[in-house]
């Protein structure tokens, strides 16, 4: 049986966790109720690194090699879990991706990680980065692994288009899959099962 291995979004926001991102919006039931096996650990709350992260994570892997699914900010950590472990999953999709580089989106996200009680230095390096933070193009290319690029419709500042658009350049071997919402949003409900379709075809290849 497939076992997903779900990496929420969130950068240092208090209140964001494996429950509110992948549980109440209904996506770890949904995925269950699919006959998958589901694994929905919670990020460090306060990461100094994204290298710090991917170790957190890659203790939390079970024995057998999973589908990760990433979302949001979450994909940087699953990125870099991917990087440093890639025996470890066999499948790996990126949800609503963070855009990285943009000066106004990293300011805004800057000032947040500032009065959250990160360093000046932690929250430049937690922003570094080319098409993904934390992350250098490179480095990409090196994932061989099937990736499935799921965009955010409508984009917003956060989730830009040109984002995934970059990922499906840099990385080898990629699918884009149908757009949603990102949750925890409201309006992601009403796209659920869209989104469930989308990631559950191709996690059974």
């Amino acid at each position: 049986m497939t076992t997903f291995f779900l990496v929420h979004g969130g950068l240092w926001e208090p209140g964001m966790d494996a429950h509110r991102f992948w549980h109440v919006p209904g996506i770890v039931t949904g995925l269950e109720e699919r006959r998958f096996d589901v694994l929905a650990p919670d990020r460090p709350v306060q990461p100094p690194s994204w290298s710090a992260e991917a170790e957190h994570l890659a203790e939390l892997l079970p024995d057998r090699p999973v589908t990760m699914l990433a979302g949001s900010n979450g994909t940087s950590a699953a990125v870099r879990l991917a990087l440093a472990n890639p025996e470890r999953f066999d499948r790996l999709i990126l949800a609503w991706p963070a855009t990285a580089g943009h000066p106004e989106v990293d300011a805004r996200t800057r000032r947040s990680l500032i009065e959250q009680g990160a360093a000046a230095e932690i929250a430049d390096a937690l922003l570094a980065g080319e098409t993904l933070r934390g992350v250098e193009d490179a480095e990409l290319a090196t994932l061989t692994r099937p990736v499935g690029l799921l965009p955010a419709v409508p984009e917003d500042p956060f989730h830009q288009h040109h984002t995934v658009d970059s990922l499906e350049e840099a990385l080898p071997n990629t699918v884009r899959l149908p757009g949603t919402t990102e949750p925890p949003r409201p309006d992601f409900g009403q796209q659920l099962n869209r989104f469930l379709d989308a990631v559950t075809l191709f996690a059974r290849p």
